[in-house]
């Protein structure tokens, strides 16, 4: 495992959110379930996230304009429904389950270890999901953020490099007094290559009970290596 140059090098701890702070699947899948729609939640919840990729890369090509995450949610919801066979939604229900991603709830360790590690540390979002987004889970989930960052501060998506520099230069910090926190490998990937640090967080339900994930090993390049936020704080000393 690779440690900081400096015991006290780190400022800033920058957190991807979807899947990393937030359950996003196990959310949508209790959402979904209670419209009783007729359809295996667990397959739409995947089905929704499968599309967030693909829109975002349009939208990094240059093919869509700057789009919110909102935005694409919502676009990536018609299609879904259409695939699902799901016709009896009206206009005003449909806004309202795209709203489900402003309501995810955290994992179990996400506010204490959060509360951790704002004590020793500046905790912000770097998140794709947009400002009003992330500010509604904020105060819906109790995630008690130093400052909101995201892609449309940027007007980038990750992996696209301003993301991760715009952290540093928010603070006017070199990129090694930064470090991304994530539970997905090529964010973190990204992140090292532009001289972040990187911690890398195991959420091995994060895509529910029919993908058990099997990329939890440790890398050789992340800074730090932890099951949960509290254990990160430990190792953090936070």
């Amino acid at each position: 495992m690779n440690t900081p140059t400096k015991p006290d090098v780190l400022k800033v701890l920058a957190f991807d959110v979807f899947g990393t702070v937030v359950d996003w699947h196990g959310s949508i899948v209790r959402e979904v379930g209670a419209l009783g729609l007729g359809v295996d939640a667990v397959d739409f919840a995947t089905a929704w996230r499968n599309g967030y990729r693909p829109a975002m890369a349009r939208v990094r090509s240059g093919e869509l304009p700057w789009t919110r995450i909102d935005e694409l949610h919502r676009m990536i919801l018609d299609q879904v429904l259409i695939d699902f066979g799901i016709h009896s939604l009206n206009e005003a229900q449909k806004h309202e389950l795209n709203l489900v991603w402003h309501r995810l709830s955290p994992w179990p360790d996400a506010v204490s270890g959060l509360l951790r590690l704002k004590r020793k540390f500046t905790i912000v979002t770097l998140s794709n999901g947009n400002l009003g987004l992330l500010a509604d889970m904020a105060k819906n989930a109790g995630l008690p953020w130093d400052l909101i960052l995201s892609a449309e501060v940027f007007r980038h998506y990750k992996p696209d490099p301003e993301t991760y520099l715009g952290v540093g230069q928010t603070f006017d910090l070199p990129p090694e007094q930064t470090m991304l926190v994530a539970a997905h490998k090529d964010d973190l990937e990204a992140a090292h290559r532009l001289g972040l640090q990187t911690a890398f967080i195991e959420r091995p339900t994060e895509f529910g009970p029919k993908h058990q994930r099997t990329d939890l090993n440790h890398e050789t390049w992340t800074n730090y290596h932890a099951a949960d936020f509290n254990q990160l704080a430990n190792q953090l000393g936070a």
